[in-house]
């Protein structure tokens, strides 16, 4: 009756040694390490070559390292102590930075877990620790959304000057006036032939006809779509921008996310240099499109020292040297979207570019006059530029959409993509709010965390035990493990515990023993009934479980409302909420009911239990 087959009790004690092994690394706490980045957006880190090049740097200078780590942003190499720590990043900053100058990695300190490389390998990882709980620096950012549509109207009062120029449609002047572009006329043929045109090529356009004393105009205002499909991706490719530029300051767990609908929050746990965060936050770069000058010796005589005229010599992201033309062709304004896909001809791996109207009618002519001749697209960043791509112009190329191919990878295409899409920020961009969090202030909030979770527990079992005897104790069992496979969880998902999360597991900790005392109350009252000991135990949980489940279900809906509809903190609660409530489901059912038929399976004949004080009627 009360006995759990050999496999269900396998099954638990798997999970309870999988929840073990995966919340120890918490236990080992951090070592100093020293982190390889890329420091430029042109360079891929090549994980592989890097970790070779960390092992070669760090056996000439006579360092010994307690691992490797790798990723997909950064190579870390562990250490003992911070005195090796300080010369290991002295010595791989001289070996990956020869002139330091120009810096094609970004060499920083950062923590590291100390947890054993078995441990590791199997992807058993501490959790990652909040600006709250381990310091940093917290910024609040405003995306100027005016300044995006702004900068759009301006580009449409460019295109709109191309575009009737083109259809002969003459007019008295183009002006952007406020929050929209008015195009005036001496005739009121000439504005409707133009309405007529402009509708045509511009489906985000919303045109009005009016007069302005003698004079005709058409004022023109993005659609509410237009501007909202704008802001959107203003803010999507900021966000992508900022993850870029975050991987310079060395932070493991950046929290970046979007806050409202104009604000981006950026929390940096363990950066306390302030200024170089906000220098790299605020950081902006370019994309150009310019001719490369491909007269025959004009490039040997550049590398040389005598640049041609007009010229400038740049690097593509293999180290070659590329000399391209002064003369800008395009910007980074112009371009409206970056994709990777395939050449349709030869199916080889490409980029796919759209330009906006004025872009693409640019870029129609100058492909249309340097056929066979190479075009740069470069990224100008901290005063430097760098060549992304040199693809040869095979044909005059119009509509807007652009294609780059030739020797890449399908990898290779989506890095460029990203590249060129994400390489600048779309609207500008100020700190609104700034907090910096101090080490010591959360080695503090740690210390009372633990604390109170922990005093909670033994004031818990001290009440189960007192009250219930061995179903109480058995109770306080079932709640450790579900403290254990509540942190298994959470380290094995890498979520960021914070001081929300841990008030979540202090609350857990209170509902998962409602759960046992529903079950020892229901067993003591099978018991008062007269029920057989065996008898009320099979009862006791049986009957219990619906009620248990009930209370669980409406409060994981409770716990699923806050986080989908939270933000910060209180998604960060939520998250801890929930998975406290699923593994208090299996502590409270599985655990203790196997802990119990262990202890009285196997006893045929009980007369009683140790379940405290039982009142029976009469007596």
């Amino acid at each position: 009756m009360n006995r759990y087959p050999l496999w269900k009790n396998l099954l638990i004690g798997l999970v309870l040694l999988w929840g073990l092994i995966y919340t120890l690394p918490n236990f080992y706490g951090e070592v100093p390490a020293v982190q390889v980045s890329s420091g430029k957006a042109t360079l891929k880190l090549d994980s592989g070559a890097v970790m070779k090049r960390l092992e070669e740097s760090l056996g000439k200078a006579g360092l010994q390292h307690d691992g490797l780590f790798a990723d997909l942003t950064s190579v870390r190499a562990r250490f003992r102590d911070t005195d090796t720590q300080l010369k290991a990043k002295d010595a791989i900053e001289k070996a990956f930075n020869p002139d330091p100058a120009d810096p094609s990695y970004v060499v920083a300190l950062n923590l590291l877990s100390a947890s054993p490389q078995w441990l590791t390998s199997i992807h058993a990882l501490p959790m990652y620790l909040g600006l709250d709980l381990r310091g940093g620096v917290h910024f609040l950012l405003q995306v100027d959304m005016k300044g995006a549509v702004t900068k759009r109207l301006d580009a449409t009062a460019g295109d709109l000057r191309t575009l009737l120029r083109d259809k002969n449609v003459r007019h008295a002047g183009i002006s952007r006036d406020g929050q929209s572009v008015v195009v005036r006329f001496r005739e009121a043929e000439a504005q409707s032939r133009a309405r007529a045109v402009i509708m045509a090529a511009n489906n985000d356009l919303q045109v009005t006809e009016g007069q302005d004393g003698a004079d005709f105009k058409l004022t023109a205002t993005l659609s509410p779509l237009a501007q909202k499909s704008i802001q959107e991706s203003a803010l999507k490719q900021n966000i992508t921008t900022l993850h870029n530029r975050i991987n310079e300051l060395g932070v493991a767990e950046p929290v970046i996310q979007q806050q409202g609908l104009d604000r981006i929050v950026v929390q940096l746990p363990g950066v306390q240099d302030v200024a170089k965060a906000k220098d790299i936050l605020g950081r902006t770069a370019t994309l150009e499109i310019r001719m490369v000058d491909d007269t025959p010796g004009a490039l040997e005589a550049a590398v040389g020292g005598a640049i041609p005229a007009g010229t400038e010599v740049y690097n593509d992201r293999d180290g070659r040297p590329i000399l391209v033309k002064k003369q800008v062709v395009l910007t980074g304004e112009r371009l409206t979207d970056a994709q990777p896909g395939f050449d349709g001809q030869n199916h080889e791996p490409a980029v796919h570019l759209t330009l906006d109207s004025a872009g693409a009618r640019i870029f129609k002519d100058v492909t249309r006059e340097n056929i066979n001749k190479r075009m740069a697209i470069l990224l100008i960043e901290k005063g430097k530029g760098e060549v992304v791509t040199a693809p040869v112009i095979r044909g005059e190329i119009g509509g807007g959409r652009v294609q780059i191919s030739g020797r890449m990878s399908s990898e290779e295409a989506t890095d460029t993509a990203l590249l060129l899409r994400a390489g600048s920020l779309a609207a500008p961009m100020e700190i609104i709010e700034e907090r910096t969090i101090g080490p010591s202030l959360g080695a503090e909030n740690i210390s009372k965390g633990f604390h109170s979770t922990l005093w909670g527990f033994v004031a818990i079992a001290v009440f189960m035990c007192a009250y219930y005897m061995l179903f109480g104790f058995v109770s306080v069992i079932a709640l450790a493990s579900n403290l254990l496979l509540l942190v298994a969880l959470l380290s094995l998902l890498q979520a960021t515990l914070t001081l929300p999360g841990i008030a979540a597991i202090a609350l857990t900790l209170g509902m998962a023993i409602d759960a046992n005392v529903l079950i020892n109350e229901r067993i003591r009252e099978e018991l008062r009934n007269g029920a057989t000991p065996q008898a009320a135990i099979h009862a006791g949980y049986d009957r219990a479980f619906d009620t248990i489940l009930d209370s669980n279900v409406t409060t994981l809906i409770a716990g699923i409302a806050l986080l989908v509809f939270g933000s910060g903190p209180v998604r960060g609660f939520a998250v801890v909420h929930c998975l406290g409530i699923l593994t208090s489901m299996f502590s409270a059912i599985l655990v203790s009911r196997g802990l119990v038929n262990l202890i009285y399976g196997k006893k045929r004949k009980l007369d009683k239990l140790a379940i405290g004080q039982v009142w029976k009627p009469g007596l």
